[in-house]
């Protein structure tokens, strides 16, 4: 029996935050960075003035008082908001006076434990054509097993299941879909769609950083997912490690270590072990020789491959190469096809689908990858 596996960043399916569509990787980053600042001073147990200052800077350069933003705002919902859950006049963070569109914000909250609330980034429903693309990116590789990376959430796969591969492209839908919600507040999770039955999940959310034990290892899951087959049960592990935003090598070679520990205890319950997934990482780096160290390969440098070096735009290079299909010894022997699909993204060098026609309208910059295995 021939199944198909691959390993997809989908960059979320229906809605994304507003920053992540920013063209511009300085305004992205620099939105992101903002953000982390107004958290980090959220958190303060008290607020000092200068502390009180950057946040209104913060909070009105994007807008984080407009919680019920206009549709018809030609500048967007907010990159980043403020939710107060008990607003009023001993319990807000801040009071807004003056014009609605540019009000005067002034913080009230003396520190932490004076309000009630949280700031996250600012969301925005996709187009429909970029929703279609990444449709047509699932078709086109048609997997038995398909890991899904950067979707929101268990019943927004379902959706995105039934209303845009079933019913809007007509092809067909995958039986069993899982997801567990991981670490990320920004709604980019690790799942899972399979036409063969998930018969259980193992989550690593709580899994501690040996550097930080106060801190949760991973920046979304390990989750292993257990594939019933016709005999020996398959395991894949999922995986989005630390992005290279505000970059942490260390803290991504302690998750792969940990990846790899999962590894090994998986590999004593079945032969069928495959690491999957985002490791935001290249070939050469710490982190990926860490797993590779286990004996797993990766199936791009099977001799049957014969593609782009790399699977996130322009893929032209090995230090493109950031989405990976790990194998054990026991199934490297199987491989009988190695594919990429890269025709969702819009990038210099790429031929796209013609459906994908900006970097609006294209389903990912990552390209699925996918492998055929004799099982």
């Amino acid at each position: 029996m021939t199944i198909r596996i691959a390993t997809f960043n989908m960059e979320n399916l229906f809605r994304r935050p507003t920053a992540f569509r920013l063209e511009n990787p300085a305004d992205r980053e620099q939105v992101l960075a903002d953000f982390a600042t107004l958290v980090a001073l959220l958190d303060k147990p008290a607020y000092a003035d200068a502390d009180k200052a950057e946040m209104v800077r913060i909070i009105t350069t994007y807008r984080a008082y407009d919680v019920v933003a206009d549709p018809k705002d030609p500048k967007g919902p907010p990159p980043i908001v403020i939710n107060q859950s008990r607003p009023g006049k001993h319990t807000s963070l801040f009071e807004t006076s003056g014009p609605p569109k540019s009000p005067h914000v002034e913080i009230t909250a003396t520190g932490r434990g004076s309000w009630t609330g949280w700031a996250e980034l600012g969301q925005d429903d996709l187009d429909m054509t970029t929703v279609r693309n990444t449709g047509r990116v699932v078709s086109e590789v048609d997997a038995d097993i398909l890991l899904t990376v950067e979707v929101e959430d268990r019943l927004t796969l379902e959706r995105f299941n039934t209303d845009i591969l079933a019913k809007a492209l007509g092809r067909r839908p995958y039986p069993y879909n899982l997801l567990i919600d991981g670490n990320d507040p920004r709604g980019i999770d690790v799942g899972i769609l399979s036409r063969h039955p998930i018969t259980s999940v193992r989550s690593h959310l709580f899994d501690t950083d040996p550097a930080h034990p106060a801190d949760r290892l991973f920046s979304r899951d390990c989750p292993e997912f257990e594939i019933q087959l016709d005999g020996t049960p398959l395991v894949i592990l999922g995986n989005h490690l630390k992005s290279k935003f505000r970059d942490d090598p260390e803290l991504r070679l302690a998750q792969a270590t940990r990846v790899a520990e999962i590894y090994e205890a998986a590999a004593e319950r079945t032969p069928h072990v495959l690491v999957a997934g985002d490791l935001n990482d290249d070939p050469e780096s710490d982190a990926v020789a860490q797993l590779l160290a286990t004996g797993l390969r990766d199936v791009m440098s099977h001799p049957s491959y014969h593609g782009e070096p790399g699977t996130h735009e322009p893929c032209t290079r090995l230090q493109d190469k950031i989405d990976y299909l790990l194998l054990p010894p026991p199934l490297w022997h199987e491989v009988q096809h190695v594919g990429l699909e890269t025709r969702g993204i819009f990038a210099d060098g790429i031929k796209s689908f013609d459906t994908v026609t900006s970097k609006l309208t294209e389903a990912s910059d990552h390209a699925a990858l996918y492998v055929d295995l004799d099982l």
